[in-house]
């Protein structure tokens, strides 16, 4: 148990990642959500939802960045009271500069299961991220 653990938790990695704080009052199911990335760098992360975010449910994520030059983009989902594995999405960069890729939240035995969206952006030898918390709710039969 302890050696899966120790795996999960090295296959995550993010211990090199400078976090920044998201913007307060921001709900990932009403929409977009911004993060500032320092003084001059933002990133603005969009599930494609309007409305409930639901296990199992395909999201069409999108990260847009602002001020910084990206290799490449990854959204991880992770569980914020339980740990429910590595669900880590790479994104695509588009024509447009925006990353665009599908992820989904998968299935958890609680009611109520709070989860945390974790984008991390590499630039060079740099990397910068920041989480966005938000709530799914078992699907009743």
């Amino acid at each position: 148990m302890a050696l899966w653990y120790l795996t999960s938790y090295s296959l995550r990695g993010a211990d090199d990642v400078h976090w920044f704080p998201e913007e307060a009052d921001c709900e990932l199911n009403e929409g977009a959500c911004r993060a500032a990335l320092g003084e001059d760098a933002s990133l603005t992360l969009d599930l494609g939802v309007d409305g409930e975010i639901r296990a199992l449910e395909i999201l069409s994520m999108t990260v847009a960045l602002e001020g910084v030059e990206a290799e490449s983009v990854v959204v991880d989902f992770v569980g914020r009271d339980m740990d429910m594995g590595l669900h880590r999405y790479p994104l695509d960069r588009q024509s447009d500069g925006i990353f665009r890729g599908e992820g989904q939240i998968p299935i958890c035995t609680e009611t109520v299961m709070p989860w945390r969206a974790r984008v991390i952006v590499t630039s060079g030898e740099r990397r910068v991220g920041s989480g966005f918390n938000f709530e799914v709710e078992r699907s009743r039969l």
